[in-house]
């Protein structure tokens, strides 16, 4: 049993400006957990206490509060990210023995009257009034999020809401537990090879090296998304692709690890916290600070958007359908769920000669990655390398980025998937360095096709998006120019956060940033031009259904945060998220059809995405217009991204987000670019 004393524990002692920043992460064991954030939090506590009889000074207040929780959340960052990469059942269980404890005292800091009082004092001094702008936001802004998070309520308020706040961590925790859990417990294995008529040579080979690895016979099919999305998209046995489409969908839906119930009592905390803080509903609630401002708002986005998309939505269900009934006859039925993808595909081949497949040889994962680098190298003047540093895994990654002589930030790079790790992708801070200095720490992960055998891997041109799109979040972070960490990097508002990211992902369309990476792994030959202008013209394709597809997610998101009653119970909830989906969706959904049971980012953290999914398409329109600026140079341009840097990536929040945008285009955002790139314009 190793030792975890403060002397020991590899938890105890993280801060930004530490030598080495490093985290140590195999030294890492289940047993440091709980030792480790009892004393930090201890630690934290005894910081913050100081606060209340330290002078009203800048440094006696807000920079002792910026810096008192700093190892906490390092600590706390760095234990989820593992349980979220490397999970065990020793590690899961002193994570959940945690949650409640961070959460209960982070909840604290707003109730606490002596600190508020504090804050309150010094705002009112003379140093306060003369603060330079960035210093007097970080004070107004602590000041508004105390008052947002419950420092005027009463004695009776502030016990509830920190009870509210502990069960919300316990009760979301769970749920993102329940869907790895699930996700993991499905297998298809499949021993006859006929069965396999359709699927692509590199999904066979996947599905071979997993059920080998299972010490199995035959294919071995799952849900995580390599193996889930090539059935859907390509295997003919319908009966296959309806099997998996209904296990996916119901993940988490019954059983022992039901989310059902988790989701009402979710919703019902989420609401009687707003309540309590004075909103009428979630939605007011987590958006009066981003940029809608209010539930109303965000809804009158997702409908005029919407209604801009539904004419051609229905065309392409109506061309979809036609399509079916000329490959099978007039009588062939509507299409199901588990077949839309199937035959959008068949059609998207015959109408551009297109098959996504054939981009695989020249998406190898280590040249995509070094084309990557390269791009944010010509863009905005960095130098990444590769480095040593300890890791959770022998796959992961650690690179830095160099400014100059400067080591800016680092970060790790972790990409396939695991049983011990959550799906989807994502980034993460680990920590910022407030001075040049302090390099930042981060990382990106994501769930892409894997190597088989000694081939190497080869991504599909999604797979490669996501990739940009999280390399872009980290960026934001890694960037980051701001000298407070409470407002640098990615601390900003959440429909703003996605532009850094969103705007990565058109570098995956344009010629001359492709031809940096998109070179076939055997002959380096880029993709031929006729390929090229094939995957260009079937850009756009279906693009309305992939719009409404998000839209649905949005709409609802906010029908949940603003308007349901959850006390109208799980099947109430699971009615109305069905009929929303559905009608932004191509196809009729089953009566059991419970994919929000799986729905992460609206459930899977005490906030995350929940009333906020519009964000993506709300940063959709903020990067298409963005992304103006750099077609209209040559795509690469440094001047352009020397811009982009300075007016967002570094800027973090220390200026409102409209403001910043308005910086690097000289405007206000417009819709337009958007509906261009979508093919979707009048």
């Amino acid at each position: 049993m190793p030792d975890s004393s403060a002397m020991s524990n590899p938890l105890i002692g993280l801060r930004a400006e530490a030598e080495p920043f490093d985290i140590p992460f195999d030294r890492i064991e289940a047993s440091h957990v709980e030792p480790a954030v009892d004393a930090l939090i201890a630690e934290a506590t005894e910081a913050v206490d100081a606060i209340t009889s330290a002078p009203r000074t800048y440094d006696g207040t807000l920079g002792a509060l910026e810096h008192a929780t700093e190892p906490l959340e390092i600590a706390l960052t760095v234990v989820g990210h593992l349980e979220s990469v490397a999970t065990t059942p020793d590690l899961r269980e002193a994570y959940n023995r945690v949650q409640p404890k961070a959460s209960a005292f982070f909840s604290s800091l707003a109730l606490n009257a002596e600190l508020f009082a504090a804050l309150s004092e010094f705002a009112e001094t003379d140093e306060a009034k003369g603060l330079e702008p960035l210093r007097a936001r970080f004070l107004k802004k602590t000041l508004d999020d105390f008052k947002r998070h419950g420092a005027e309520l009463d004695a009776a308020g502030k016990k509830r809401l920190s009870a509210i706040d502990v069960t919300l961590s316990e009760k979301t925790t769970k749920f993102a537990q329940n869907v790895l859990d699930e996700t993991n417990a499905f297998e298809l294995v499949i021993e006859d090879e006929a069965a396999l008529a359709g699927l692509p040579d590199s999904a066979r080979a996947a599905a071979r090296q997993s059920a080998e690895s299972k010490g199995k016979e035959g294919w071995r099919f799952t849900l995580q998304a390599p193996s889930y999305i090539a059935v859907m998209t390509y295997l003919d046995d319908a009966s296959v692709r309806e099997k998996l489409w209904k296990a996916y969908n119901a993940r988490a839906s019954s059983g022992d690890r039901d989310n059902r119930p988790l989701i009402c009592e979710i919703l019902e905390l989420r609401r009687e916290k707003a309540q309590l803080l004075g909103h009428a509903d979630f939605a007011d609630f987590i958006l009066a600070d981003r940029m809608a401002k209010s539930g109303e708002k965000a809804s009158a986005f997702v409908d005029d958007l919407r209604e801009k998309t539904t004419a051609a939505f229905e065309r392409e269900e109506e061309e979809l359908l036609a399509y079916r009934r000329e490959l099978e006859g007039d009588d062939a039925p509507v299409i199901e769920p588990w077949s839309i993808a199937y035959y959008a595909e068949k059609l998207r081949k015959a109408r551009f000669d297109f098959d996504d497949e054939v981009l695989r040889p020249y998406l190898q994962v280590d040249a995509v990655l070094k084309g990557l680098f390269e791009i944010a190298e010509r863009l905005y003047g960095v130098r990444i390398e590769r480095r040593e540093a300890p890791t959770w895994n022998p796959d992961v990654r650690c690179y830095g980025v160099h400014d100059g002589d400067r080591l800016a930030a680092a970060f790790y790079v972790d990409l396939f998937p695991r049983e011990d790790k959550r799906g989807g992708a994502w980034m993460n801070a680990l920590s910022y360095g407030p001075s040049p200095e302090t390099p930042h720490l981060g990382l990106f992960c994501a769930n892409v096709s894997e190597p088989i055998g000694d081939a190497p891997a080869l991504l599909t041109h999604s797979e490669v998006e996501t990739l940009f799109h999280e390399f872009g979040h980290l960026l934001h972070h890694a960037l980051s120019e701001v000298p407070l960490r409470s407002l640098g990097g990615t601390n900003v508002a959440w429909d703003f956060v996605e532009l850094p990211s969103q705007i990565m992902e058109n570098f995956c369309w344009e010629r001359v940033s492709l031809d940096l990476f998109a070179r076939h792994h055997e002959t380096d030959e880029p993709i031929p031009e006729a390929l090229f202008e094939k995957m260009r013209a079937a850009r756009t394709f279906r693009a309305a259904t992939a719009q409404m597809r998000q839209l649905g997610f949005g709409s609802v998101d906010l029908r949940l945060h603003r308007t349901f009653d959850p006390k109208a119970g799980p099947e109430a909830a699971m009615n109305l998220a069905r009929e929303i989906l559905e009608a932004h969706a191509p196809a009729t959904y089953p009566a059991d059809y419970a994919m929000i049971c799986g729905f992460t980012h609206l459930f899977a953290s005490p906030v995350g995405y929940a009333a906020a999914y519009y964000s993506y398409k709300w940063a959709e329109v903020l990067d298409a217009d963005a992304f103006t600026r750099f077609l209209e140079a040559d795509v690469l341009s440094a001047e352009v991204g020397q811009e982009f840097r300075a007016a967002i990536l570094a800027k973090g929040d220390s200026e409102e987000p409209d403001a910043l945008f308005r910086k690097f285009m000289g405007r206000d955002p417009s819709l337009d670019a958007l509906l261009v790139r979508s093919g979707l314009a009048a």
